[in-house]
């Protein structure tokens, strides 16, 4: 087969033409890519490739998808974050709210509502000296004169819930609170417990606060 010499005017034309359309070429602005578009491109690329790589009998379906992609802040979960220090009153609702999803309840009415009371007063005249002659058991320095370690003018019970304690004759307060201490440092998510054991006095149960140790 005879092939015909190319002429050296031809291929240097050739050239010419390559580096010109390659000057062109670098010549022409680069566009950049918004950053979300950016990243969506590239994760939906990922996704398809990863998908195709996958056999028939694992790829992902149309319900699968969507349920992966659920995010994990569902309203029970934005409601089980605690409030941020300092939001005052108005984080107190969902602070009452995790502790009763995180300790369900398991006491009889009556039984819990006199817990409660009794382990709100007790926590007052701990934190304040308010009401401490009441129970000589526990503040067995009542009858002396005690500077409050915390101002009854913002002191604040923010959450308080009774619950079991390990028997039907044990049960346990947990409370949360805020309050200004003599110093003036106000502090917040304060937790106290308060146990309680059930005596029977003259035929009646009675819960009776546990000196704290």
């Amino acid at each position: 087969m005879i092939t015909t010499p190319r002429s050296p005017r031809l291929l240097l034309l050739s050239t010419i033409v390559l580096a010109v359309a390659g000057l062109a070429l670098l010549d022409v602005p680069h566009v950049p890519e918004p950053p979300a578009q950016a990243a969506a491109t590239a994760h939906a690329t990922t996704d398809s490739s990863s998908a195709a790589a996958l056999p028939p009998s694992i790829k992902p379906t149309a319900s699968t998808a969507a349920a992966t992609a659920t995010p994990a802040s569902t309203p029970s979960a934005v409601e089980s974050a605690p409030p941020p220090h300092g939001e005052g009153a108005a984080g107190d609702q969902a602070i009452q709210r995790n502790l009763q999803t995180a300790w369900p309840a398991d006491l009889p009415t009556a039984d819990e509502r006199e817990l409660l009371t009794a382990g709100r007063a007790l926590l007052r005249a701990d934190a304040t000296g308010i009401g401490r002659a009441k129970w000589p058991e526990v503040f067995p320095d009542s009858g002396q004169a005690v500077a409050p370690a915390f101002s009854t003018a913002r002191f604040r019970i923010q959450a308080a819930i009774a619950r079991s304690d390990g028997g039907p004759d044990k049960a346990v307060v947990h409370l949360v609170w805020a309050g200004t201490d003599r110093g003036g440092t106000f502090t917040d998510l304060r937790i106290t417990d308060w146990h309680f054991t059930r005596t029977i006095n003259k035929g009646a149960a009675t819960w009776t606060p546990q000196p704290r140790t």
